[in-house]
């Protein structure tokens, strides 16, 4: 650490390099000088020494690090050692769609999110548009219904108003609503006949609904996915993780920089990561442009704003 203060990079009191020592709980980390030296197994020296190259590169760059740069650092190292451990096979299929064409995970952090769901009952995927996080959602929804391993699919969204007033568009309450949830419409159309999914929706066998509107339910045997998680304020989020009932699973997906919401609000979706990170049947699962399944643009669109937000 010759070219960057050591205070920079390891926090006042040694308080990062505590947060690094509390996660690899094997190891022990001490300071002399401008050296870190570091004591357990042979296996985590090199988790160890990539957390710390990188909050270097990053006070280098930034001139500071903060606590929640360490625990995103720790989260994306834990997500990629669950990579590592994925046992899917690139072509198992979930389902079909309505012409018959298998679906399956298709990238890597897509099968993370399968083996994290099939292993935890709430699951975060947390990353860019395009890298199907919803439509894997969707499909191991789909999937639990037809294997008979939940009665119901509740599909939730924040209804935030992103450049339009919902009490200026036309038509009644529904008519304003549908719009927020269309692109859940749209994935449930590729997995369900149409007759199948109407029925379905009539008996509330699956649901399409805003946030809002899940406040005070207890949901029991059910699937449930919130989609555009970084669009729920901090109480929203909390709201929406304690309706979760008996023999129920959930999965938050959302993209931390396309956040809709006022300035004065704090996404939940931001502050959530530090809340539950170590709590035992959840995981989180980061995406990221290697996961791009849409246009082949998509993942240019998502590099080229990346190099803009830096250079900032």
């Amino acid at each position: 650490m010759d070219s960057v203060d050591p205070v920079v990079v390891l926090g006042l009191q040694d308080r990062i390099l505590k947060q690094i020592d509390e996660a690899y709980t094997e190891s022990k980390l001490t300071v002399r000088g401008n050296e870190i030296k570091v004591t357990g197994p042979p296996e985590q020296f090199e988790g160890i020494e990539a957390i710390i190259k990188e909050l270097i590169r990053l006070a280098r760059r930034n001139g500071a690090v903060t606590e929640n740069d360490v625990s995103t650092l720790l989260s994306l190292q834990k997500s990629d050692r669950m990579l590592r451990q994925v046992t899917i096979s690139p072509d198992e299929t979930l389902l079909y769609t309505t012409t018959g064409t298998p679906i399956s995970a298709r990238t890597a952090n897509q099968k993370v999110i399968v083996k994290a769901s099939n292993e935890n009952d709430i699951v975060f995927a947390i990353g860019p548009a395009g890298t199907g996080k919803t439509y894997t959602s969707v499909a191991l929804a789909v999937r639990a219904l037809k294997e008979r391993q939940v009665k119901k699919i509740i599909l939730v969204r924040p209804a935030v108003e992103a450049g339009e007033s919902l009490g200026f568009l036309p038509g009644n309450l529904k008519d304003k609503i549908d719009p927020y949830l269309r692109p859940l419409y749209d994935s449930l159309e590729e997995m369900l006949d149409f007759d199948k999914l109407e029925m379905n929706i009539n008996k509330n066998i699956i649901e399409i609904a805003p946030l809002a509107y899940m406040r005070g339910r207890t949901l029991n045997n059910a699937f449930v996915i919130l989609d555009e998680a970084q669009n729920a304020t901090q109480m929203q989020m909390k709201m929406f993780l304690t309706r979760l009932g008996v023999n129920s699973k959930a999965i938050i997906t959302g993209d931390l920089t396309q956040t809709d919401l006022p300035k004065n609000q704090h996404s939940g979706l931001m502050t959530i990561q530090h809340i539950l990170e170590k709590i035992k049947g959840i995981s989180f699962v980061y995406l990221d442009q290697n996961d791009v399944v849409r246009h082949k643009l998509i993942r240019d669109i998502i590099e080229a704003y990346e190099r803009y937000e830096d250079k900032k």
